[in-house]
């Protein structure tokens, strides 16, 4: 469901409402009458609100009423919190419904799981002591494996029908962040994008390796990173057999890595090294087209790759393309039985 303060409710309604085909076995796991709340605001007088169907067990979906929203009861929310409104109990509720998610698809009750928004500051107000969703569904995946974390390597991949990038690093501060650009962290993100992308593509995958400093640090001028870290772990992983070349100019290697009107870039994806430098470039092609996609879960996992909206919450102007795109790609994971992402769409 997302954080039922922001547009996560609203784009799941719309989702079915205009994609029923797509929506046909899904169902949303969070709360009935934050869901209830979502259709009540979409209603016109020409276009009532769609039912709500309460489900007891995932399977009732396929027994659901047509052209209503499956919901499986997975929050204790007392009532819909505000719209627009950070809370504890909107980060609770969210909260709550990522993690029976992520149970029921290690425990192969769903075959996927599609998360709408959430807000990090409600989260954390709530209590989990999680950043985001990548890394809940990490300790779910640990506990449930009954691993330490970090024998659970995770890593976010955005995607859209042009250009797809895999982080080094994801929700942290920026000084924490270049901290984080070591030999073993990018080499460790290599295999894992180099493992679930030939899965995908059934080829080994280019993978494009952007540097960390302005010139990819101009021979050392600019930074010392990619000359004693970023080279090196590319090094590493060509002797592995991953097809990886870099360093590169972070200022160039997304538009090498392009695709657009048939014609496929240079490589099949980017290695970027932090949250924003991978992000910006595949969000500026399109929010509505870009779809979130974690890599190194024993699951299958999919997001939009925009976020609560808090401003229009309510409003009913959320866009739900992201999300349709987040299902749709999710089913063709489901389908080649891999947690990775060709194309986003």
């Amino acid at each position: 469901m997302g954080d039922p303060a922001g547009i996560g409710p609203e784009i799941i309604v719309k989702a079915f409402r205009d994609a029923p085909a797509l929506m046909a076995g899904a169902f949303v796991a969070g709360d009935l009458q934050c869901m209830r709340r979502a259709t009540q605001l979409l209603a016109s007088p020409g276009a009532p609100a769609m039912p709500v169907a309460l489900l007891a067990t995932p399977d009732e979906v396929w027994r659901a009423p047509p052209n209503c929203i499956p919901v499986l009861q997975a929050s204790d929310t007392v009532s819909p919190p505000t719209l627009g409104v950070v809370s504890a109990e909107a980060g609770r509720a969210a909260g709550q419904a990522v993690q029976w998610a992520a149970r029921a698809a290690l425990c192969g009750r769903i075959a996927a799981l599609v998360t709408a928004p959430l807000h990090k500051e409600s989260l954390a107000a709530a209590g989990f002591a999680f950043p985001g969703h990548t890394e809940l569904l990490q300790a779910e995946a640990a506990a449930h494996a009954g691993v330490p974390l970090a024998a659970m390597p995770v890593r976010m991949m955005l995607a859209n029908d042009e250009l797809r990038t895999v982080l080094v690093s994801i929700h942290m501060s920026l000084r924490e962040a270049i901290e984080a650009v070591t030999f073993d962290g990018v080499l460790q993100t290599l295999r894992i994008a180099h493992r679930a992308l030939a899965a995908a593509l059934g080829q080994a995958p280019r993978i494009g390796v952007a540097g960390l400093n302005p010139h990819a640090g101009e021979g050392g001028l600019f930074g010392s990173e990619e000359r004693e870290v970023i080279a090196p772990a590319i090094a590493a992983a060509q002797a592995e057999g991953i097809d990886a070349r870099g360093p590169y100019a972070p200022d160039t290697v997304f538009m090498r890595a392009r695709g657009a009107a048939g014609a496929p870039g240079e490589f099949d994806v980017v290695l970027a090294m932090y949250h924003d430098q991978g992000l910006i470039p595949v969000k500026y092609l399109g929010v509505e087209k870009g779809v979130n996609v974690t890599l190194g879960l024993p699951l299958v996992r999919t997001s939009p790759d925009h976020g609560t909206a808090f401003d229009i919450a309510g409003s009913g102007r959320a866009d739900a393309s992201s999300l349709v795109e987040a299902v749709r790609m999710a089913r063709a994971l489901v389908q080649r039985a891999a947690p990775v992402s060709v194309r986003g769409a």
